[in-house]
């Protein structure tokens, strides 16, 4: 199928040729000249469900029968509900667009198992108007993004895919899979949706083939919308994955854009309201701004995972502005309320309904049974795949947060055999070194990085000799954790590591207790806080150990957990913005690449242990 008003690569032309080809055309031919009548247009979209297909839970803090306030755990999002509430949402509204902002792959089984095709199959239960590329379908190079909609194109909605700034090499199979923007219809009124893909962290996070070309966001959107007006098409949408901060530095530097509905931040927006829940959402939905010309922009983002559906109402006048946006985020939720392990009674489920319905941004959505059914098939494949064999292990890989005969001396499930072992007393825990390991590997891989660490109690069981399966993995990193890439100077780097040891005496107890990749140390337990950890080595790309130079910059690897602070890294939950990246890949299946990479694990080697040596207090 081909859709209409489709320019390839708009950002080549001039405008010389432009104004001839549309002299030639007439215009007629374009579908008309121009709009000339108001709108009133809603906007359903998601952005960055990254493979999460199944419900999740959370924790809301709502108040029961009696009054008092509980933590209520309840099922949160799915892809299912998703579609259920797309549906919903348009039913007795004539003018609607369902927008992906991109980022529909990696990050859940559901993508190792189907490479896609569990993602795209589910989208094609909502039948998008138009999806963005983010960076993400790049991971697995142009390739992977080509088989990826033509999965998305298998079916009968045929999504166009977006982007006005990647620019793939002439007669490439990408360039005849994707277009710069699309057209569409609504009450007589043409309406351009223009994409546009993070260049930045698309180019140097992910894996996007080296003749496929990137252009500066603002360049090449101004270049499509300019495209669009010649066009006489007022009313334009940017389908824009590259961040909630991003859409706003964007829109005062474009002129003719409307509406932006973002991804790539996993950015929660609403009322302020939404904190007495427990949720923080990040800015107003929608935000608005102001572009160029000083006319209205809306600017709208859907939270993450399946978690959300964003609803957007926008009216615009005859000229193409708009009047006015509003609208609210939609959190998906289930009807099950538990506290602790005790699922809620009548009334106070009743109680907890009532609020959640007064709140306005919560909707509790029967997920759709339609949407179930495609999903059953890769969900068993899924299940099934806990039991695959991933790898091999020669060793017992010890489980251990703490070297020494005084702390954590009976971690391991395995017994003596872990805990009497003479490297694990030496340096600490096997699993936790390869954990530290893997993740500076995918790092290194997906944008760079000079050392990685990993805490560890973030690491849950031993890994016997024999043979990895998937399952065993996810129990290893059962949490729902990131990888963060942070900037750090070589003094910062020293001071994170005291940081995770001071904790282990002072503070969160063994769990913190830090192990790297590329980086190795000494830690005297005895001396004062701040002088603890010496001799600091870095490993270079030869593999040769060089002392860490405390005036360098290091790009480190670790999870969102300790990025953010946690086991008091204090250190790490200074580094500003600007230094910080979420890549998005989830730590879990980190490890599992690795062992599959691998092939066979073993022991890591003494010279690699990120803990030389260890003198515990008295």
């Amino acid at each position: 199928m081909t859709f209409p008003h489709i320019s390839h690569s708009p950002v080549r032309r001039t405008l010389p040729v432009l104004l001839s080809l549309l002299g030639a055309l007439g215009l007629s031919a374009c579908g008309g000249g121009g709009s000339s009548k108001a709108l009133d247009l809603t906007i359903l979209h998601i952005n960055d469900h990254h493979s999460h297909l199944d419900a999740e839970t959370t924790t809301l803090s709502l108040q029961d029968a009696g009054g008092t306030r509980r933590a209520v755990t309840v099922e949160l999002g799915g892809f299912a509900r998703v579609t259920a509430a797309i549906e919903a949402l348009s039913a007795g509204k004539p003018n609607v667009l369902r927008l992906h902002a991109g980022d529909a792959i990696t990050g859940d089984l559901y993508f190792t198992q189907s490479e896609g095709k569990a993602d795209a199959d589910m989208m094609n239960t909502v039948c998008f108007d138009a999806m963005s590329i983010g960076n993400h379908e790049f991971d697995s190079a142009n390739a992977g993004l080509v088989k990826f909609i033509d999965f998305l194109h298998a079916g009968n909605c045929k999504t166009p895919v977006l982007s006005a700034n990647v620019r793939p090499a002439a007669g490439s199979p990408l360039a005849s899979r994707m277009s710069a923007y699309r057209v569409v219809e609504k009450d007589g009124e043409q309406i351009g949706i223009v994409g546009l893909t993070v260049k930045g962290k698309t180019q140097f996070a992910s894996r996007p083939d080296a003749s496929t070309e990137f252009i500066d966001e603002a360049t090449a959107a101004q270049t499509t919308i300019d495209e669009l007006k010649l066009r006489g098409i007022n009313k334009i949408i940017l389908l824009s994955h590259l961040g909630y901060d991003a859409d706003k530095a964007i829109a005062p530097k474009l002129t003719g854009v409307d509406v932006i509905v973002g991804g790539d931040s996993h950015t929660l927006l609403g009322p302020s309201g939404m904190t007495a829940y427990g949720l923080t959402p990040s800015g107003a939905y929608p935000t608005q701004a102001t572009d160029k010309a000083g006319k209205k922009v809306c600017i709208t983002q859907a939270w993450q995972y399946s978690y959300a559906v964003g609803a957007l109402d926008v009216k615009f006048d005859a000229s193409g502005d708009v009047l006015s946006c509003s609208g609210t985020p939609q959190v998906l939720l289930g009807d099950t309320y538990k506290v602790g392990a005790a699922t809620a009674s009548e009334a106070d489920a009743a109680a907890y309904r009532s609020q959640l319905n007064a709140a306005g941004v919560f909707r509790i959505t029967t997920p759709s049974a339609a949407a179930v059914a495609v999903l059953a098939p890769y969900k068993a494949a899924k299940d099934a795949l806990g039991t695959q064999v991933a790898g091999r292990s020669t060793d017992n890989l010890c489980l251990r947060r703490v070297p020494g005969s005084k702390r954590d001396t009976s971690r391991s499930g395995l017994g003596d055999v872990c805990n009497q072992d003479a490297d694990v007393l030496a340096h600490g825990g096997d699993i936790q070194q390869l954990v530290a390991e893997a993740f500076l590997e995918q790092g290194q891989r997906f944008g760079g990085a000079d050392i990685s660490l990993q805490n560890a109690g973030g690491v849950r069981i031993d890994i016997a000799a024999g043979d990895i399966t998937v399952g065993k993995v996810y129990t290893l990193l059962p949490f729902k954790n990131t990888l963060y890439r942070l900037v750090l100077t070589g003094a910062q780097v020293k001071s994170a590591i005291e940081d995770g040891v001071d904790s282990v005496i002072n503070g969160t107890g063994t769990g913190a207790y830090p192990y790297t990749g590329g980086l190795r140390f000494k830690v005297d337990m005895n001396q004062p806080r701040g002088s603890r950890v010496s001799a600091l080595e870095v490993r270079d790309s030869a593999g040769t150990w060089k002392a860490l130079d405390p005036a360098a910059s290091y790009k480190l690897i670790t999870n969102n957990f300790t990025a953010d602070g946690g086991d008091k890294y204090d250190t790490l939950k200074t580094i500003p913005a600007s230094l910080r990246e979420d890549t998005f890949l989830d730590y879990a299946d980190s490890f599992l690449q690795y062992v599959r990479t691998k092939g066979t694990l073993a022991k890591p080697s003494a010279a690699n242990r990120s803990t030389q040596q260890y003198i515990e207090t008295p």
